[in-house]
């Protein structure tokens, strides 16, 4: 029988690894999460402080190549990184954004990005979203019944 973890496409498998290293941080944090339309981020994270951090997960040359909307994150968190495994070629990411080592265990920083403050309303809104997407899949893991399907 095959577990979860085995079942997980690469990217998601990065996506666990950073999840738990943002839970460590005190970040509560997102997979999926779309901070604007047409724009779907892999994982977003929750600060104490009410900061945001994108992380885009990048399993492979092919999938960082094929990626052309990664630039319209950054006016969506304070911080934005890219989480990738040991055998990813670092060298084609920016050098300006963070960088994280990830596996379906674990994640580590290995380089960080400078801040950048969102705007008052924007964080506003942002937060408002975030907080209504958690709460909405909460209600749907606790009650996939009619009325909630499709948020």
């Amino acid at each position: 029988m095959e577990s979860l973890l085995d079942a997980l496409q690469p990217g998601q498998r990065l996506a666990r690894g950073v999840s738990r290293l943002l839970r460590t941080l005190d970040f509560a944090p997102l997979p999926e999460f779309v901070p604007s339309p047409g724009l779907r981020v892999d994982v977003a994270g929750l600060g104490p402080r009410g900061e945001i951090w994108v992380v885009e997960c990048k399993s492979s040359r092919a999938d960082f190549v094929s990626d052309l909307k990664w630039g319209g994150y950054l006016e969506w968190c304070d911080r934005f990184f890219w989480a990738v495994d040991s055998e990813f070629p670092a060298e084609l990411l920016p050098g300006d954004a963070g960088l994280i080592l990830a596996d379906a265990w674990d994640a580590e920083i290995v380089r960080w990005p400078e801040e950048s403050v969102l705007p008052g309303a924007r964080r506003r809104a942002l937060t408002r979203r975030f907080a209504r997407t958690a709460a909405g899949r909460l209600a749907l893991l606790a009650d996939p019944g009619p009325g909630l399907a499709g948020r």
